[in-house]
């Protein structure tokens, strides 16, 4: 599954509009490498997402096939490191 669709999909970003922005902006890294939008994601793939406010860092647990119920999205990744910066 592509990255962009991944980060909507798992409720980790709102739009997949803003998920793309966020690649574009070198601000998403998958297994410690800048990544495209476009960027295949698979199970045991770490995430980071870094923001004017904060880093996020997630393992994924698995990837969905269709839609999820949003129930069922935090089911997708792992957290493994949740930053806020500043105050």
């Amino acid at each position: 599954m592509r990255l962009d669709l991944f980060l909507k999909a798992s409720r980790l970003s709102k739009r997949r509009s803003l998920a793309k922005a966020l690649c574009d902006k070198g601000l998403v890294r998958v297994n410690a490498q800048t990544a495209k939008a476009s960027k295949e994601v698979k199970a045991g793939d770490t995430i980071q997402i870094e923001s004017w406010n904060r880093r996020l860092i997630v393992k994924v647990l698995q990837v969905p096939e269709g839609a999820l119920k949003k129930e069922e999205a935090d089911g997708l990744y792992e957290v493994l490191e949740d930053v806020r910066k500043g105050s």
